[in-house]
């Protein structure tokens, strides 16, 4: 039984007759007279309430049965309760009837009921009608509302107050939407354009690929009306992410990306736009634009650009939606809504999908909800639901976060959009992710020049044989006289006569088909500079230092630190003050909280960032007795800039992304994700190959994000030593990033800071230390934080250039054990060590300085990584191609592994190292 208490719903003087302001005793008696005699006497409301007064009056009568009463009624309650759980499952969704419905669980037998019982009353309880009414119309108008053509789940939502909310805006009106002519002719309007383009299309671009939206044309009513009910609710941006199909349909008919701008992509005859390579296939580019909605609310829309690779994309859209948000300065999230479109497939079978939802109500990830629009073809490519997941729906997954779910059939438009209205209105209420699975088709193959019966060829019969939705639709509204079939034909052909002569104008004068990526008036603004001047003051004052420095080591009255911590933060108070050597962490925290106290916002998250995996950064205090966390960094002055510290999930793929999309929503802000240990971000390896390394040259998008990956051969074993410096190496191109391996903190302090300085962004990735956090050499004087800048190669200052035999080129930790085994074994006159702290880009004209410093002398490149991974293969190449200098080298021997698992062998490995890189002792 459900075990929710029941709202009566009352009959009262308002509901049965309304023209009545009060009731007299006479006129009560005169109309139980009139029904006694003949019950369809007296009006409908009137006979449901005498027969509920006889059913009262029943329960005192001589031999009545008051428990078989009771429980028949139980069993209503159960039949109204598994109406709502399981009423989807007989819902008419599939517009190609192919997907059978089951409504056994919804069977009278199932509820001990039978038919001679379906005119006795019973207690409705809150499903908005009569209370008591017939079975037959309990039963009736939980048919309409859940069996339609919109099934929804909702029941498993934990949350009372959501549940009600969702009934009470389906069951009133039988989940059935009253839409005025207007609005129906909108939806029409909007199905009238995706299907002309698409015929279009096909009959003058044969063969190219579009990926075509055919079968699922409501997708662009559905968007529509989501902008426009979202502008009714103050919402100024909707960030909308999909994949290839249907894309070029959404670009044209929803963001208003021009038909000149298309046919000039499919006329491929803007050689401008690519002419020193890049660029990508036009059903993967994103666009973005400002439009008016039906109620003149303006809303800024954007399309993320999108690899094939599906879901990866939705979290970049998600972090720049959560940028967007801060930009706003709202709490609540309302004015910044993601859409996000998904493909039937992809949304159960790639993981990341289900990172995202395990993100969706995290601090540190909450975007207030998003709105997913599932296109459901009822097929992946050429593989059948019932390989491709194990649930009855392919949006089962969306349950862990409570979201609500409403399955609707693609071929009703009107139901289409009322559940997007649902959705919109759900979302802004609660703040929670809502999912709308449209059941649609795929009328072609995966694209055009598939043969998709091949592997389906039962639902390619049903398909060849459909009505397109344009069309029924049409019918519809023609015989509800709303439009006539001459106002649809006019409509159809001035879609038709733009598309034509657009195409015309595409041929005879091309346009550029990209849009601006970086409009001065935008939070882009000053950042378009040359990325190839890589200058930039990071220097501080010694006055700005000093004040973040003690703000570092400064905690609240009465705040109970642990007591280990005192020491630290002692250092960090006076380390300015008393000119003290830095460390790692203090480089690290003072390039922040200088940032900070000259306006510039820092997000830092990644795995254990606010401690720091290794214990070093403490970026959070926490109370030991009420366990409050407070940040030193957002108490440093009042006028600073805002720090946002966040712990993630263990995951890599969805996160990276969510950084890297907040890096493109706010570029003026320092965006930083760290790994535990380096190599946990191979598991975000198509965000860093997508779209990191590539999304500039492809879609003109840059990007600032730094990642810190924990680096470094200490004999940790194979997981916990590389963060695999040679896939971002080889991944350098063009410009697109820059790589360090720094081994100083005033180092990190002046890279860190330069992302923000310089007038231009790209990634910065990290070799991150380990050991070097706390080796005591690893250490910086105050004044490298005041007089100098990031040094991209470091000379050795100790060296002598005249009698130097042998130049050890390094990056990173091992610097450290050279220098030191130099020392052992009294190498100084004979041995210079030289440190390349930025790897890409390459540094040659530092590099070639320095070789003509050392001529004569042999040149060495060191590291600990096994020859066929670290920087050595880069290194090797960019010497002989870039400076004429074929370097020897002294490493690992090649290994499908990065590192042994024994502390033993790897002590051994370094060792023999550092004997051939610089000898054993003269003496």
């Amino acid at each position: 039984m459900h075990s929710e208490k029941k709202a009566q719903v009352a009959i009262t003087p308002a509901t049965i007759a309304p023209s009545i302001n009060s009731w007299s005793a006479d006129y009560l008696d005169n109309l139980h007279r009139e029904w006694k005699d003949n019950p369809n006497a007296v009006s409908r409301e009137w006979q449901d309430f005498f027969k509920g007064f006889e059913l009262g009056n029943s329960t005192k009568a001589p031999g009545f049965d008051s428990e078989c009463v009771r429980t028949d009624q139980t069993k209503v309650d159960s039949l109204i309760y598994h109406y709502r759980s399981a009423g989807h499952y007989a819902a008419d969704l599939d517009p190609l009837s192919i997907t059978p419905r089951t409504n056994q669980q919804l069977q009278l037998t199932a509820f001990d009921l039978n038919e001679s019982q379906l005119e006795e009353l019973f207690d409705p309880g809150h499903l908005s009608m009569p209370n008591p009414s017939t079975l037959h119309d309990i039963i009736e108008k939980l048919d309409t509302t859940y069996c339609k053509h919109i099934g929804v789940e909702y029941l498993h939502i934990e949350n009372t107050e959501q549940r009600r909310w969702l009934q009470h805006k389906m069951e009133p009106i039988n989940n059935i939407p009253t839409f005025d002519s207007t609005t129906k002719k909108r939806i029409l309007r909007k199905l009238i354009e995706a299907t002309t383009l698409e015929h279009f299309c096909a009959t003058r671009y044969i063969g190219k690929k579009r990926f075509s939206l055919e079968g699922s044309e409501s997708l662009i009513p559905m968007i529509s009306e989501l902008i426009n009910h979202a502008g009714d609710h103050n919402v100024k941006v909707v960030t909308i992410g999909m994949a290839h199909r249907g894309r070029i349909n959404v670009l044209v008919n929803i963001l208003n990306k021009t038909y000149d701008q298309l046919f000039t992509e499919f006329e491929d005859n803007w050689a401008e736009a690519y002419a020193e390579g890049g660029g990508d296939v036009k059903y993967h580019l994103g666009y973005s634009a400002d439009i008016l909605t039906d109620n003149n609310e303006p809303v800024h829309i954007t399309l993320a650009s999108n690899p094939s690779h599906l879901e990866f994309g939705h979290s970049v859209v998600l972090g720049k939606a959560r940028a967007r948000q801060r930009i706003q300065h709202e709490e609540d999230r309302a004015m910044c809504i993601p859409l996000i479109i998904h493909g039937d497939a992809s949304f159960p079978g790639q993981g990341i999908v289900a990172e995202m939802f395990n993100m969706a109500h995290l601090d540190g990830y909450t975007v207030g909800g998003s709105v997913h629009f599932v296109v459901n073809n009822q097929i992946g490519f050429t593989t059948n639901p019932r390989d491709s997941y194990s649930g009855r729906y392919c949006t089962d997954i969306a349950k862990m976060v409570g979201a609500p779910i409403f399955h609707v059939n693609g071929d009703d438009p009107e139901a289409c959009v009322h559940t997007v209205r649902m959705a919109v209105e759900y979302r802004q209420k609660f703040h929670n992710d809502v999912v709308i699975d449209m059941w649609s088709y795929r009328k072609h193959g995966h694209n055009e020049s598939d043969e998709p019966a091949y592997t389906q060829p039962k639902m390619y019969d049903a398909i060849m044989n459909m009505t397109n939705v344009t069309d029924k639709y049409s019918q519809t509204l023609i015989s509800q006289d709303i439009v006539t079939q001459d106002e649809r034909g006019v409509m159809t052909d001035e879609v038709r006569s733009n598309l034509d002569e657009s195409q015309q104008r595409s041929i005879e004068k091309p346009v550029n088909p990209l849009v601006e990526p970086y409009g001065e008036t935008t939070v882009w603004e000053g950042l378009r500079g040359d990325p190839t001047i890589r200058k930039a003051n990071t220097t501080v004052t010694i006055e700005m230092l000093k004040t973040v420095s003690k703000a570092l080591g400064t905690l609240p009255t009465n705040f109970s630190h642990h007591p280990k911590l005192k020491k630290l933060l002692s250092m960090r108070a006076s380390a300015i003050e008393n000119d003290s050597l830095l460390d790692w962490g203090m480089g690290e925290l003072l390039s922040y909280g200088t940032l900070l106290e000259e306006g510039s916002p820092v997000r830092l998250t990644g795995q254990d960032v606010e401690r720091g995996t290794f214990s070093h950064r403490h970026a959070v205090i926490f109370d030991t007795d009420t366990g409050e966390p407070f940040l030193p960094l957002n108490n440093i002055s009042s006028t600073q800039a805002t720090m946002c510290v966040h712990n993630s999930p263990l995951t890599e793929s969805a996160c990276v992304g969510f950084e890297y999309g907040y890096s493109l929503g706010d570029p003026q802000m320092l965006i930083v994700w760290e790994a535990q240990f380096g190599d946990f971000v191979n598991g975000a390896q198509v965000i860093i190959d997508q779209f990191i390394a590539s999304a500039e040259v492809k879609w003109q998008r840059a990007s600032g994000l730094v990642l810190l990956l924990p680096h470094g051969y200490e004999g940790q074993g194979p997981e916990h030593s590389s963060a695999r410096l040679e896939r971002f190496l080889a991944l350098c191109a063009n410009n697109n990033m820059t790589v360090i391996y720094p081994t100083t903190p005033s180092q990190i302090f002046h890279a860190l800071r330069r992302q923000i300085k310089w007038n231009f962004r790209k990634p910065l990735v990290v070799m991150s230390p380990k050991s070097l956090l706390r080796h005591p050499k690893a250490v910086s004087p105050v004044s490298d934080l005041i007089d100098s800048g990031f040094k991209i190669v470091i000379d050795d200052n100790k060296a002598n250039p005249a009698i130097i035999k042998r130049v050890l080129f390094c990056s990173g930790k091992v610097y450290y054990d050279l220098l030191a085994y130099r020392e052992k074994v009294n190498a100084l006159d004979r041995i210079a060590i030289v440190r390349i702290e930025e790897l890409y880009p390459f540094p040659q004209i530092a590099l070639q300085a320095i070789t003509h410093r050392y001529e004569g002398a042999e040149f060495m490149y060191v590291q600990e990584e096994p020859e066929n991974m670290g920087a050595w293969r880069y290194i090797d190449s960019e010497f002989r191609d870039n400076l004429d200098i074929s370097l020897t080298r002294v490493c690992r021997r090649e290994s499908a592994s990065p590192a042994v698992a024994s502390n033993k062998m790897h002590g051994i490995e370094q060792h023999r190292i550092l004997v051939e890189a610089i000898g054993l002792s003269t003496e």
